[in-house]
């Protein structure tokens, strides 16, 4: 069951602080990183929610203790979601 009907595709580079592109669809999203032979990570966000509450209302994250720890909420990623890595351009 997911939280949200409106999804994008957004890429960032391992290590980058900033996505290098957000995308309506995972095919233009990966012409692109084929285009240019990126490396790194595409994955797919809903819109409207965070990545920490969409995984927690869809049952893949289930917090500890504090659950609003701040640095958990800011850095959240969660295997579960739709997401490809690529090198060079190839996935």
């Amino acid at each position: 069951m997911e939280a949200s009907e409106d999804f994008v595709w957004v890429f960032t580079s391992p290590g980058g602080n900033f996505p290098g592109g957000i995308f309506d669809s995972r095919e233009e999203a990966t012409a692109w990183i084929e285009k240019h032979t990126l490396t790194g990570t595409l994955t797919k966000y809903p819109v409207g929610i965070s990545a920490f509450d969409f995984a927690v209302r869809n049952g893949w994250y289930s917090p500890k203790g504090n659950s609003h720890d701040h640095k958990i909420m800011e850095t959240f990623s969660c295997a579960s979601m739709e997401h490809y890595h690529f090198e060079d351009g190839t996935s």
